[in-house]
């Protein structure tokens, strides 16, 4: 197992545990409380549970594990608490406001910024990194003021994927969310937007909007005083300071905490539960901090992610709707405008927020549908059978009549497999299920005969080279240089 990926848990083969229960801890590795997963395939260990990273899903990243059952030694123990703390921030959040006033103070030809540590750097400090890449041009007030473009984001998509937004795609959600009155925005992995929310402020070209950024990527730490920032793990709900905790809640609850919207935008290869889960419990946090009641409202919000996530995350939060807007990213290769991107972009707006309310930009391609109530993609088209616009990636579909809904342009209906199914598809076997041997209770990675396979076609590759090297007819220069051997 090289990661624990989403598709690997809903497939039948592991499942992610979730624990809320009260005195009970998890263990922790550098990315905070591991989480829990259980064995569901038809292995000799199924039933099994074992903890593993929360945030990375490859164990090159963080090798993380540990058997529910295993009882650690005090060696072991020790070695982990080592490890913890070799992975932590050189300095304190505290020092990186201290630092970063000092940098602000010196003049523009005194300020550094390493590439290769990620570090702004004191004139003291330019020793330690002389071997090292490193920006002394321009390092100005403005420019410090956008870190997340000095910043190299972090692209590794099996653990801290950074994809930014587009500008387009952050004027449309602050122009939006303040048409809505909110004066608050809880930014979960959503750098820059909370980025762009400090420039408008200083711009003084909107009413004046406040925003807390909660992210795992500690570099933050460097811009962002206390009362801005909170080192935090989206994926298991850890502050990996306990003032980071303070400032988050009284964010939620300051000035009524009414007019506060949480806006994230995870990882698209997480987990979804664990994510669910921790927003959940931001939510549960925001009504405490307010003296509601259990049975009042959610916290609004806005999640951000891949449409074909819609499933999983509407079984989680049946209070949200997906809107037909597309986020688009600045440095991802494949969701954004352009000759590099795709037409359409499957990253959409999940949202407890009225539908009605948000009027998505016409001049982007988007009308309002009198009967569904709602703005959507030009080419989403009401269907009457439906009784609603159908469409989830920007295209016109099509109703089928034996189907009874409306499926993409692109598939044709199967009258073996009974439904709907691109025209190539391998009939008779579900795609929500294994194409080795068609079982719909597992998928291919958690296959009990997949080992069988594997072997058989190593073997026939095997008996084929046997029988294309014994129909060469040994030369004497062969047969030399077998007796030298």
């Amino acid at each position: 197992m090289d990661g624990i990926v989403d598709d690997i848990a809903d497939s039948g083969g592991i499942e992610v545990i979730i624990q809320n229960e009260p005195g009970k801890t998890a263990p922790c590795c550098p990315h905070g409380p591991a989480l829990l997963f259980e064995k569901t395939g038809n292995g000799e260990e199924k039933g099994r549970r074992f903890y593993a990273c929360s945030a990375c899903r490859d164990r090159k990243d963080c090798n993380f594990f540990q058997w529910e059952d295993e009882k650690i030694s005090e060696a072991r123990m020790l070695a982990r608490e080592e490890q913890i703390r070799s992975k932590m921030p050189s300095f304190t959040h505290h020092e990186y406001c201290s630092r970063f006033r000092e940098i602000v103070a010196l003049p523009l030809e005194q300020r550094r910024f390493c590439v290769d540590c990620q570090l702004l750097m004191l004139p003291g400090e330019w020793e330690n990194h002389k071997n090292h890449r490193a920006l002394s041009e321009d390092i100005t007030v403005q420019r410090l003021k956008r870190p997340s473009l000095l910043l190299r984001p972090l692209e590794n998509k099996k653990s801290n994927a950074q994809y930014l937004f587009a500008d387009r795609s952050c004027h449309f959600l602050l122009d939006m969310l303040a048409e809505l009155g909110f004066q608050k925005i809880l930014c979960v992995g959503t750098p820059r937007l909370h980025e762009l929310i400090k420039l408008r402020n200083m711009e003084g070209k909107s009413h004046t909007m406040k925003s807390l950024l909660l992210d795992i990527d500690y570099r933050y730490c460097q811009f962002y005083g206390q009362d801005e920032f909170c080192h935090y793990n989206m994926f298991n709900h850890h502050f990996f300071n306990k003032e980071a905790v303070t400032f988050f809640e009284e964010f939620l609850s300051e000035e009524g905490g009414d007019k506060v919207v949480m806006v994230t935008d995870p990882p698209f290869g997480g987990l979804v539960k664990p994510l669910a889960n921790s927003f959940i419990r931001i939510s549960m946090t925001w009504k405490k901090s307010l003296n509601k009641e259990s049975g009042a409202g959610e916290l609004p919000m806005i999640w951000i992610f891949p449409y074909f996530f819609e499933s999983r995350i509407l079984e989680c939060f049946p209070s949200f709707c997906m809107l037909d807007y597309q986020v688009d990213y600045d440095n991802h290769p494949l969701y954004k405008h352009g000759k590099t991107g795709r037409k359409q972009s499957p990253v959409r707006l999940f949202t407890n927020l009225s539908p009605k309310d948000i009027i998505l930009p016409v001049d982007e391609g988007y009308r309002f549908c009198s009967v569904c109530e709602r703005y959507v993609s030009v080419g989403n088209k009401h269907c009457p059978k439906c009784k609603t616009c159908p469409s989830k990636d920007g295209r016109e579909w099509r109703h089928c009549d034996e189907c009874g809904r409306c499926v993409k342009p692109s598939w044709r209906h199967c009258s073996s497999c009974g439904h709907c199914a691109l025209p190539d598809h391998p009939c008779g076997r579900s795609k929500t299920g294994c194409f080795n041997c068609g079982s719909q209770k597992h998928k291919f990675r958690a296959c009990p005969k997949k080992h069988n396979k594997q072997m058989h076609v190593e073997v026939g590759r095997g008996a084929s080279c046997v029988l294309k090297h014994a129909a060469k007819k040994p030369t004497a220069k062969n047969k030399k240089k077998k007796r030298v051997r």
